[in-house]
């Protein structure tokens, strides 16, 4: 399966609680919410064709105890996005989850990029990844992503907790796509290439 990771992101690379203001608190965050008045049809329609892509989903715990308190609530089988997430193979990384209540799922523990990789050999289509910022930082880390699905919304949140640490793996991408939606938000695609490249410009 190929390994993709879907997250929403300010311009200044915040992916804490875009859904609401009580979504995640850590760190006294008191700023969520800031997908909202951004996402309009078109976003909503490139969802629903990411998550037509999915046979499994691997996600933190974080994310997975966020996404188990608002998903199973949403029952319309016909929900592209729902019905994915309610029924489909689920994996979390996680040392603590010991009885988790939304399945199927299955916990990954100890060494979780060795896990993950197996997960890659599994015959499938997308192996996808959603919110689970340190989840996606030790895939990086690990290079583990075959892709990144970047949307970007029009704001500076000037606090949170960031996609990508202040010190990590260099890492050269392409631009596999680029568009922007109504509402101002850009979706930019990148599939990872390897270590990049270093020069000095010159002046002549």
């Amino acid at each position: 399966m190929k390994l993709t990771v879907t997250t929403f992101l300010s311009i200044d690379g915040v992916m804490q609680g875009p859904g609401g203001p009580e979504e995640d608190r850590r760190g006294d965050f008191t700023r969520g919410g800031w997908v909202m008045p951004h996402f309009d049809a078109e976003l909503g329609s490139y969802v629903d064709s990411v998550f037509a892509e999915v046979d499994a989903f691997l996600l933190g715990r974080h994310t997975y105890d966020i996404f188990a308190s608002a998903w199973p609530k949403a029952t319309d089988p016909n929900d592209p996005v729902a019905s994915k997430l309610n029924t489909l193979p689920k994996y979390v990384a996680s040392n603590t989850l010991t009885d988790p209540r939304w399945g199927p799922v299955t916990v990954l523990g100890g060494d979780v990029p060795t896990a993950v990789a197996k997960l890659k050999e599994q015959p499938g289509r997308e192996l996808q990844v959603h919110g689970s910022g340190a989840l996606v930082r030790t895939l990086h880390e690990n290079d583990l992503v075959d892709e990144y699905r970047l949307m970007i919304f029009p704001v500076i949140l000037g606090e949170g907790q960031r996609l990508f640490p202040e010190r990590g793996v260099a890492t050269g991408v392409s631009l596999v796509e680029s568009r922007s939606t109504p509402a101002g938000v850009t979706i930019q695609v990148y599939r990872p290439t390897g270590r990049p490249e270093f020069g000095t410009a010159e002046i002549s």
